[in-house]
């Protein structure tokens, strides 16, 4: 078997087959550990392990052997180093349990030399030196500027040996070189101690200097990726354990960098990382470590599984109804969370309509509910409410959020047309991709052709990349338009590849103030234009993120090209962005918070059914109704927001539903359909505008409804609507806040609603002349508010207070009622 064949072979078995060669209970990572040259060594750990589960890391009473001595050493914390060509096993006994791995040695006739791009760099990233904090900033420190991250090699290179006269190196002394005499302290440095001159590091630095400082070459192996090992591990408050991060390079050769590797924690409240990539467990749950190495990342998960007391029947018992509360049931196994049950019917039919159509439904949607005695009832509602006009409504407003329909950035008539397109588009059930893909290739009026809007607020290649990234993948790849992307795989030569599919866009009546005008445009495609890196002054070959590049002479619609990739079953972020915008809809969490920041570097609570749930959605070819009604029909969205013990904790899990302010829209009709009292929206008139306030939302427009953000609301503000400014869901605040309570309390949207003379209170008081009961008055009001019958104290204890009130204070009685019921948390909350 030739070296190329045997290493990728070994790779494969490290990467993929952790627990082969041990005793049942025991494992060793890596498995295959595959050496080249006298300087290589490899790291090896010794783990617990239950059927398939890894579990705590064995950290002493270890006793480590090699088989033939001649070949390898290894010493008592399990580091392997090499001394000759061969093959040979590490044993490690721990009580009357053993394991092995095998161990292939190469190459130690080859003389090493040190490479800038992958030891000397590796060495600078580790110590600091390359931060946005230190010489990485834009400007450098002192004079002396690198790449943040060494994203540019060459350049990296040129400033350390040549710039300033090459006097950052000393080749006949390297310890006077300043590049290791000002971090490892010989020289004055502010940047502190951040060498140890007795460490591997500073020997390669030295070293390399010494053998004449070799510049970055075209054959350097480039690193392909990197893996972190254990990929997953079960552990407990308390233990530690050691990561491992191996790289795979060009050249087929698989190295430990663990060293270099910089960690970082995604939940400390679970575990915490130094930079040695040992991890300290803190408290339960599930959390994960990344891995960052030469633009590379790679993920390992931690589950604490929580400390209670769970009986084996608790998770045998539940039934599950489709693939989501499979998965979700195993993870709740997995980390010992008791689920909460099933919520009630009145619960339910408020819940649903909310997350669904953005309104409460009616008394009388109530009543036939839970009336209704049939088994299937609430699949029945489900189906009712995916076929409603105001769920058009509602999810023409969500997609609106996501493509910034903003008054403010189009013109009224342009804005209508984008709109209506988007509308359109929702009624249809337009399938997801295809929906994106119009969008990406529109050309023509952007009155006739709503989609073509995109390209009225996108004006360059690099704002229609970086927003076309983050509304349809997730994906904020704006860092990488300066530099390699520090929290994510992107490069700064990506970033212009990908730009670059965008720069033969043009358009009739771009420029200028986009709010003068008629604001029509015409878009449209030419057959030549390139965008320049700057870096480099040459333009990157048009290739989409992972995708292959288009010729440069290649006169076809460039966008043709990234739609079928973005969109492609194959690209895991868009099919997974929208997986976990449409979760996040219904569970009020997403399986990646935030729900658009989908990057590897911030995974998901349940990767396995993030995976399932975007494959689903792939195989209903992009329905979202598909995944809407398998969500809803769920016992996982069905359980009661009210904890059981054990379950406390969880934010995360989905062992119960997260109760959630509802956003700023759905308060407001929600308070406007209780009261019967409709608002009247006002747009924001720009100076010189030909158009009149009222022209789009006549009197009774719900929010839910509105074309854009540019209306004039104070309740809309305060409870954090979606301003639409930038492609972000942070624009959208959730966050309960004093304002707020301040504006229910005091301000008008209440009670101008409730002391309206006419109205829903109007109505009521009608009916009471006419009479109906002070106990049917009491009902009407919680239905109408709450969507739920007062319990038996509630309705006793109002009926009283209603009795004994004069006739001249029956309206104040009934006002206060509402108020006190719309200012509730069961009224702004879903639950």
């Amino acid at each position: 078997m030739n070296s190329t064949i045997s290493q990728t072979f070994l790779f494969c078995l490290i990467v993929l087959c952790p627990l082969a060669a041990a005793d049942e209970g025991l494992v060793l990572i890596p498995n295959e550990i595959v050496l080249s040259g006298p300087e290589s060594s490899a790291q090896v750990i010794l783990q617990n392990r239950s059927g398939e589960i890894i579990q705590s890391q064995i950290h002493d009473e270890m006793e480590w052997t090699i088989q033939d001595e001649k070949i390898a050493a290894v010493d008592s914390a399990g580091v392997i180093r090499p001394k000759s060509n061969g093959q040979t096993v590490v044993t490690v006994r721990h009580g009357n349990r053993s394991a092995s791995a095998t161990i292939t040695i190469g190459e130690m006739d080859v003389p090493y030399v040190w490479s800038f791009r992958n030891h000397v760099e590796p060495a600078l990233t580790k110590a600091g030196c390359n931060t946005g904090a230190c010489h990485g900033a834009l400007a450098g420190k002192g004079g002396f500027r690198l790449s943040l991250g060494m994203y540019d090699p060459q350049s990296d290179h040129f400033t350390v040996t040549k710039q300033d006269l090459g006097r950052r190196v000393e080749f006949s002394d390297p310890g006077r070189s300043l590049v290791l005499a000002k971090p490892s302290g010989a020289i004055p440095h502010k940047g502190g101690l951040r060498l140890d001159n007795e460490s591997r590091d500073y020997r390669i630095i030295a070293e390399w200097i010494a053998n004449g400082a070799p510049a970055p070459s075209k054959n350097d192996p480039l690193v392909e990726t990197i893996t972190v090992l254990p990929k997953r591990v079960q552990l407990k408050r308390g233990q530690t354990q050691q990561l491992l991060g191996y790289a795979k390079y060009t050249d087929h050769s698989n190295r430990d960098v663990t060293n270099w590797v910089k960690w970082t924690s995604t939940n400390e409240a679970v575990c915490t990382v130094d930079d040695t990539g040992k991890v300290s467990i803190i408290g339960s749950g599930e959390g994960a470590i990344v891995g960052w190495f030469s633009s590379k990342i790679s993920v390992a998960r931690i589950t604490v599984p929580y400390e209670n007391d769970v009986p084996a029947e608790v998770y045998t018992s539940l039934k599950p109804r489709g693939f989501i509360d499979t998965l979700i049931n195993e993870q709740l196994e997995r980390l010992n969370l008791p689920p909460s049950p099933k919520c009630d019917d009145a619960t339910f039919v408020r819940r649903v309509f909310l997350d669904t159509i953005g309104l409460p439904p009616t008394p009388e949607e109530v009543k036939s509910f839970l009336a209704a005695t049939e088994e299937d009832k609430r699949e029945k509602l489900i189906e009712s409410l995916l076929e409603r006009p105001e769920f058009v409504d509602y999810w023409t407003y969500k997609w609106s959020d996501i493509l910034m329909l903003n008054g403010q950035l189009l013109r009224p008539e342009a804005l209508k047309a984008y709109y209506k397109w988007v509308y359109a588009q929702v009624e249809k059930n337009t399938p997801w991709d295809q929906f994106v893909r119009e969008i990406l290739t529109a050309t023509g009026s952007t009155y006739e052709n709503g989609a073509a809007n995109f390209y009225s607020l996108y004006e360059t290649p690099e704002d229609m990349t970086e927003n076309a990234c983050q509304a349809f993948m997730g994906l904020s790849i704006g860092c990488a338009k300066c530099h390699n992307h520090p929290l994510e795989k992107w490069t700064n030569d990506q970033y212009y590849s990908m730009a670059n599919l965008f720069s033969r866009v043009r358009a009739k009546g771009w420029g200028g103030d986009r709010r003068n005008g008629d604001g029509l445009r015409t878009v449209f495609v030419v057959e030549s234009g390139e965008l320049y890196q700057p870096r480099t002054g040459k333009p990157q070959p048009p290739t989409p993120l992972d995708g292959e590049p288009i010729p440069f002479d290649s006169t076809e619609d460039r966008r043709v090209e990234l739609a079928k990739w973005m969109t492609s079953p194959e690209n895991p972020y868009f099919a997974k962005s929208i997986t976990n915008r449409v979760w996040a809809n219904f569970f009020g969490v997403g399986l990646v918070e935030s729900i658009d920041d989908m990057r590897v570097s911030n995974p998901a609570s349940n990767e396995e059914l993030l995976e399932a749930a975007a494959k689903y959605v792939v195989e209903n070819k992009f329905d979202l109704k598909t995944l809407m009604r398998q969500i809803l029909q769920s016992n996982a969205y069905q359980r009661s927001s009210l904890p059981v013990e054990g379950n406390e904790a969880d934010t995360r899990f989905y062992s119960r539903y997260f109760p959630r302010r509802l956003i700023a829209e759905v308060i407001h009709d929600s308070i406007a359909q209780a009261t019967d009292v409709p608002s009247n929206f006002e747009r924001v008139a720009f100076p010189g505008a030909d158009f009149q306030k009222t022209d789009f939302y006549p009197v009774g427009t719900r929010a839910i409804q509105l074309y854009d953000s540019s209306v004039e609301s104070y309740f809309l503000k305060t409870f954090g609507r979606n301003t639409r400014n930038i492609v972000c869901e942070c624009e959208r605040s959730n966050v309960p806040s004093m304002v707020q309570v301040l504006h229910l309390s005091n301000g008008t949207t209440i009670n101008e609603k409730v002391e309206s003379k006419e109205g829903r209170i109007a109505s009521l008081l009608a009916q009471r002349e006419n009479g109906m009961s002070t106990e049917s008055l009491v009902d009407q009001s919680f239905l109408w508010c709450l969507s739920r019958y007062p319990t038996v104290d509630e309705r006793s204890a109002l009926t009283t207070i209603m009795n004994e009130a004069s006739p001249e204070e029956q309206r104040l009685v009934i006002e206060d009622l509402f108020w006190s019921l719309m200012t509730s948390r069961e009224f702004i909350f879903n639950h």
